[in-house]
């Protein structure tokens, strides 16, 4: 894959498909860590010269404009970080996009709005999707791939848009490929996975996958309750995809024939009502139980302090850890120890520890973590877990070619 090194882009108009899927409580952003993952390429390109065009997706419409999935607010925050104004188109293809690109000066920078206000971004049909690419590379001289969480969507932005222009990877993209190499092709043992999150099936490839690779298998948050109810454990009424319990008992036994060691709770904090994560109130019920003794009635919401410890032992001796959801409902502050307790492990660690994305990237930030205390934090969740799935990713293999 070219990079921007190989690119000559002084005066050229450089399009720039970042991730700035950032999470808003209504026009403020909580969490700014993609916006800043992605501005070190964007002000390379300024320095060389370039007009840089920045388009990115927010949130889920439905293909048409929808106030509340605006990135207007994320103009203001990428200009601030920049140190410099980010002028913001209020469509992605109109006349206001060819307007404010058609004002760029050599050096300046615009936000186009939200990708997805268009159907033609992720439609499954490929004219529509090409027909809406031929737009987009209408605006620009030049392509630069750097949103590293949309690269495992077949989007027109993602993998159509790179055929019609010279285009290159940015500085994000290689070093999350350069570190997801690290995890597949040059590991340094021991390597553990800590695997957490609601949905035991959306983890199931990438267990599936790391069976052969991975020394140690930590399991957490609410997929855990899938794993303890297949070794004949009530779960309460916690989180449960029953249907997956064969699937797990399989690849709890393909661990024990690989050598691979699965580490599942000890002790569960329960509580009989999901938790306000609004006011963060205290939960009146709250309590600690073991893992095999669960009350019928209540949820299993986070990891309890028995089983901190010894998932902090399990990752002591580590070289390489890959680090992908939560432990327990983090948000609020009374199940947030589990997550607590992992990321302090990495942090206070030698390994050379990776944060998955998603809301375990978010929970770093928001425990109050120093991200410098980690190998690396990435800014793709479900771009991670495919790529380490063995999946080919339609974004990347669009800037190979």
């Amino acid at each position: 894959m070219q990079t921007i090194d190989d690119l000559d882009v002084a005066g050229k108009r450089v399009f720039v498909r970042a991730d700035l899927n950032v999470p808003l409580s209504g026009t403020d952003i909580t969490d700014d860590g993609r916006i800043r993952a992605v501005a070190p390429t964007i002000a390379k390109l300024v320095a060389a010269g370039a007009k840089v065009i920045v388009a990115s997706h927010l949130g889920r419409p439905k293909g048409a404009p929808d106030p509340q999935f605006s990135l207007a607010p994320v103009a203001v925050r990428l200009g601030q970080i920049l140190g410099q104004d980010v002028a913001f188109a209020t469509d992605t293809v109109g006349d206001s996009a060819a307007a404010v690109v058609a004002g760029l000066a050599d050096g300046q920078v615009a936000l186009l709005e939200n990708l997805r206000f268009n159907a033609g971004e992720t439609s499954k049909d490929d004219a529509e999707r090409g027909a809406f690419a031929d737009q987009l590379a209408a605006l620009a001289d030049v392509y630069v791939g750097d949103g590293f969480g949309a690269v495992h969507r077949k989007h027109a932005s993602v993998y159509d848009l790179p055929a019609r222009l010279p285009h290159a990877v940015g500085l994000l993209i290689a070093t999350e490929v350069g570190v997801l190499k690290r995890l597949t092709e040059q590991v340094e043992r021991p390597y553990v996975v800590v695997l957490g999150g609601s949905k035991v099936s959306d983890k199931l490839g990438v267990i599936d996958n790391l069976l052969g690779k991975a020394d140690r298998i930590l399991i957490g948050g609410g997929m855990a309750f899938t794993f303890l109810k297949a070794q004949g454990h009530d779960v309460g009424s916690s989180l449960l995809q029953e249907d997956q319990i064969p699937v797990v008992l399989e690849y709890l036994e393909r661990a024990k024939q690989n050598g691979v060691e699965f580490v599942l709770p000890v002790d569960v904090a329960v509580s009989a009502t999901f938790p306000d994560l609004k006011t963060k109130a205290p939960v009146a019920d709250f309590e600690v139980v073991p893992a095999d003794a669960m009350p019928a009635g209540k949820m299993g919401l986070d990891l309890g302090p028995a089983t901190g410890k010894l998932f902090a032992e399990k990752l002591a001796d580590a070289e390489t850890v890959f680090w992908n959801g939560p432990m327990g409902v983090f948000e609020h502050p009374e199940f947030a120890e589990g997550t607590k307790a992992v990321a302090a492990a990495l942090a206070d660690g030698d390994a050379f520890s990776v944060v998955g994305g998603g809301d375990s990237a978010a929970a770093v930030r928001i425990l109050g973590f120093d991200e410098k205390k980690f190998g690396h934090i990435s800014t793709g969740g479900g771009a991670s877990l495919e790529y380490l799935e063995g999946k080919t990713l339609p974004g990347l293999a669009a800037l190979e070619n």
